[in-house]
């Protein structure tokens, strides 16, 4: 596993970090996001979408539980889900994610213990959580697998 720890100031540096983060992800990549409610994971995917140049606008899928991004640039599609709202893996499965993964970018919101599985050359966690003051956010990065083994996240 790989772990990098990074500090966002405000949601424009949020962004930018997702936008840096996006530089490293491929088609048939999972990436994992947590961290409690308001912490900022849909403002990091809003930086992922720009970096991957994806059609937007990017919103919290909570209520459609998962959008696709088709890329405006030739690059691989994101795919935005949401599982806060979902019960356990056999409603992760409904979603048919794993069908979309070898070509797309797939991002899970709150998918932490539901998703994991989705992916065989592992995935990246992310967990991100509000700082002591305003806007700040901690953002901690987690390469798991072969794919991430000999990455650099800093």
């Amino acid at each position: 596993m790989t772990t990098a720890e990074f500090r966002a100031a405000t949601a424009e540096e949020t962004r930018a970090l997702g936008a840096r983060l996006a530089g490293l992800l491929a088609p048939g990549d999972l990436v994992v996001l947590s961290g409690p409610l308001g912490a900022g994971k849909t403002t990091l995917v809003q930086g992922i979408a720009e970096g991957l140049k994806v059609r937007g606008p990017i919103t919290s899928p909570t209520f459609v539980i998962a959008r696709v991004h088709p890329s405006l640039s030739g690059g691989p599609a994101l795919v935005h889900a949401d599982a806060y709202r979902l019960g356990g893996t056999l409603e992760v499965d409904d979603l048919d994610l794993d069908e979309s993964l070898s070509e797309s970018v797939t991002v899970v919101e709150w998918g932490e213990g539901l998703v994991e599985g989705l992916s065989s050359e592992g995935r990246l966690e992310i967990h991100v959580e509000r700082g002591a003051e305003g806007e700040d956010r901690r953002v901690r990065v987690t390469g798991v697998g072969p794919r991430w083994s000999e990455l650099s996240l800093a």
